[in-house]
């Protein structure tokens, strides 16, 4: 094999720079968060109040600036977890360079460099193969078609694919942006959302509002404009409306739900490569489960060598077929711990990788005679060994068979004469933390599938011994239908173990339970789990596993610790519940003031309040609980329907919240109170309602909740009580007869509202 470059060339050479896409740029973050549709109309309104109103009717306008602030800071904090994280990730490449075999970090990587692959390893830029040892590599990711690929020296390989078995070299001939995988797909290599209902539902509320606003706008400006006298009360009013109508903090209350998920994840070493993969985590109700390195930890441990035939080298064979791969796998390491040295004599003349299609591996060794290791019921058809061999599965143990062959291409064929020489056990370790975990996802009603491509038996007792519900009867996935996914589906909804799944039947498994409804969250750590990893709704890798398994999912369990996932879970459900509350509060404001504004342009009436009296409402209604609500933990399961639900909830609460303010003001203004009063009075019905709209989203009213709007009261209070407050916001609760009648179409507005959301089904309990 060459030497690869030389450290003079290396410096020389271009880099393999290619965007990280678990983050975007500080850039674009200020973007995201500065230049808004809305913090273009928000600057404007602004404008116009400190040309023609009072400075402190512009306080919203520090709204404004407070939210850009602390979205920017939160996505920053999420971008360094986010990059940190990522470098912990990224799997080192082997490299020759001087002669020498080396890892490199994947940015390192140069045009020229000669790259090692191993099964597993992903291929990040694009080569010439150089040396084949049986290798395949997997292109599905590229082409689609899932038959791996025998590669050869002078082929070429593309980035994007990965190796599923044997070993090689290539020689990187497009390396960065270059790369083909990178060309092919350069938005999935940069920071991105994907498709969610939440991220969705959000932009369509947005889209509609703003349709809505400037129509409503333009009339709520003529009507101030032609039925004021005064230029600067027309002109405060109509903004007061306008401003209200704007949902301004809702955008960056579910960046800011989903920024701290990450951070609160990744204290927990779980790397989440998509941020919306957040959301996909609280719709989960279908978890499909890799026995080996999910259940089981990595590693497993030489248990029993069973001799079937006697006079036989099993040792040395044993030796021989572990030491032929630079990049063991499990098995292969299980037996180098009590044979470390492979026998002398044993060189091999031709090998066949392991794969996990195949699920053996052998070799030629000429006079010694040819070899081969790996499950029973492929390499056997029956007989005392292959019954020997299902007795021992029994137990939860891996079992595996030591044959002669007289041909290996004829054993891939199944046209070869096998006969068994021993049995050989593997003791798994299984995880500590998984039945605590399996016991959370039963609790929280996710369906667990566990899917393996061990004998069936074997994996039937481990998820017997781990108190799966179903364990005790596993299906044999050779004998499930291939070209009936309705039927294939219906197999998955009834069983719960799986076993001898190969690596495509995990990617139809999947797509049959989407089939059927359900949100599926696979987890994995080998090659064989890429194809389905990237097809389920949320892909969960273990940071031990492929890089190729890592590269592909949305979740990356970075310290292999199965009992993250139901903190994973947890994380999505507290998001989107949240998110949930908060939305219904921001669009209650939206659809009070789009009424609101509606009524008064059609009337020709003066707008009830001014817009230092709508920040100070908001402020203690809507932006201040709204922080504390979107990051409170909690518990309840996501159901879809969120768009609808929301809108069942805001619309009858903005319109009655609307009518009672109209009414306060309209019943003061008949009187012989001032404007500030008349006023103050819509102010007085407009926090009342809107509060009452808090305590019936804020429910269950756990003691912080309580708390919390319990203080937006008595800060509400105190403001109409201490003068310099009352005269910075500019109220006057002066005229008795005008609160009190504000404080009865209050009540009589809260218990309207009560019964409406109850009767659309949207109230909690």
């Amino acid at each position: 094999m060459a030497s690869g470059l030389t450290s003079a060339q290396v410096a020389g050479a271009k880099a393999n720079h290619v965007p990280r896409r678990s983050s975007r740029s500080l850039s674009a973050i200020l973007r995201a968060n500065v230049f808004t549709l809305f913090n273009l109309v928000i600057g404007i309104l602004w404008a116009l109040i400190l040309i023609f109103g009072e400075w402190q009717d512009g306080l919203f306008g520090l709204v404004i600036v407070a939210n850009a602030l602390i979205g920017i800071i939160q996505e920053l904090r999420a971008k360094r977890t986010l990059d940190r994280l990522a470098v912990i990730n990224e799997a080192p490449v082997r490299v020759r360079r001087d002669g020498a075999e080396r890892e490199i970090h994947p940015r390192d990587i140069v045009l020229g460099d000669l790259i090692l692959l191993g099964p597993g390893d992903r291929l990040l830029v694009d080569g010439e193969v150089v040396h084949s040892d049986g290798l395949e590599v997997d292109e599905s990711l590229l082409t689609g078609e899932a038959d791996p690929v025998h590669k050869q020296p002078r082929d070429q390989v593309l980035s994007g694919s990965f190796a599923v078995a044997g070993s090689g070299a290539f020689v990187a001939t497009r390396v960065g942006t270059d790369a083909y995988a990178v060309k092919l797909a350069e938005e999935a290599s940069k920071f991105h959302l994907a498709h969610s209902e939440l991220r969705a539902g959000v932009a369509n509320f947005i889209k509609y509002i703003t349709w809505l606003v400037i129509p409503i706008g333009a009339l709520l400006i003529y009507s101030q404009l032609h039925n004021s006298a005064d230029l600067r009360t027309a002109v405060t009013g109509a903004v007061a409306g306008i401003v209200t109508m704007i949902p301004e903090g809702l955008v960056l209350m579910t960046s800011i739900a989903f920024a701290v998920g990450v951070v609160r994840l990744g204290r927990r070493q779980c790397l989440v490569q998509e941020l919306p993969a957040i959301e996909g985590l609280a719709r989960v109700d279908v978890l499909c489960l890799d026995k080996t390195g999910t259940l089981t930890a990595g590693g497993m441990d030489l248990d029993q060598v069973l001799p079937v035939r006697d006079g036989e080298p099993v040792d040395e064979a044993l030796a021989a077929l572990a030491g032929l791969d630079d990049r063991p796998n499990a098995t292969a390491q299980a037996i180098r711990a009590r044979h470390p040295a492979a026998p002398d004599g044993w060189t091999a003349r031709s090998t066949v990788p392991f794969s996990s299609a195949r699920k053996w591996s052998g070799a030629d060794f000429g006079e010694r005679g040819t070899w081969v290791l790996g499950a029973p019921d492929v390499l056997l058809r029956g007989g005392d060994s292959f019954d020997r061999a299902a007795e021992l599965a029994t137990t939860g143990s891996r079992v595996l068979v030591l044959c002669r062959t007289d041909s290996l291409s004829g054993t891939e064929r199944g046209d070869a004469t096998v006969e068994p020489v021993a049995l050989v056990t593997l003791a798994q370790r299984i995880r500590p933390d998984a039945r605590e975990t399996l016991s959370y996802f039963a609790k929280q009603g996710v369906t667990v599938k566990v899917i393996s491509g061990d004998n069936p038996v074997a994996v039937s007792a481990i998820a017997t011994s781990l108190g799966i519900p179903g364990g005790e009867r596993s299906v044999d996935a050779r004998a499930l239908p291939h070209d009936d996914p309705g039927k294939l589906g219906r197999l998955l909804d009834e069983h719960t173990v799986f076993g001898r799944v190969s690596p495509q039947q995990k990617r139809e498994f999947v797509a049959a339970l989407q089939a059927r409804g359900h949100t599926v969250a696979m987890t994995g750590d080998g090659v064989n789990d890429v194809l389905a990893l990237k097809d389920a709704d949320l892909g969960i890798a273990m940071g031990a596993g492929s890089p190729a398994t890592k590269a592909v999912a949305q979740v990356v369990l970075l310290d292999d610790k199965f009992a993250t996932l139901p903190h994973v879970v947890g994380e999505g459900r507290r998001v989107l519940a949240n998110i949930e509350r908060v939305s219904n509060l921001f669009l209650t404001k939206t659809f009070y003031a789009i009424v609101l504004s509606l009524l008064v342009g059609v009337a020709g009436l003066q707008f009830p309040f001014a817009p230092r009296h709508s920040t100070l409402v908001n402020a203690l209604v809507i932006g201040i609980p709204a922080f504390f609500l979107a990051l409170a933990p909690t518990i309840e399961r996501s159901k879809p329907g969120f768009v609808p639900r929301v809108l069942r909830f805001a619309v009858p609460a903005g319109v009655l919240c609307a009518a009672a303010v109209l009414l306060s003001f309209w019943a003061a203004h008949r009187g012989v109170s001032t404007l500030l009063e008349d006023q103050t009075a819509a102010v007085i019905t407009l926090f009342l309602t809107t509060w009452w709209v808090l305590v019936l989203i804020a429910r269950p009213l756990t003691w912080w909740r309580a708390g919390l709007v319990g203080a937006m009261a008595v800060l509400f209070a105190i403001g109409l009580t201490l003068p310099f407050v009352r005269e910075f916001f500019a109220l006057e609760p002066g005229d008795l007869g005008n609160d009190l009648t504000a404080v009865g179409i209050s009540i009589v507005a809260a218990v309207m509202i009560s019964v409406a959301v109850r009767l659309a089904g949207t109230l909690r309990p």
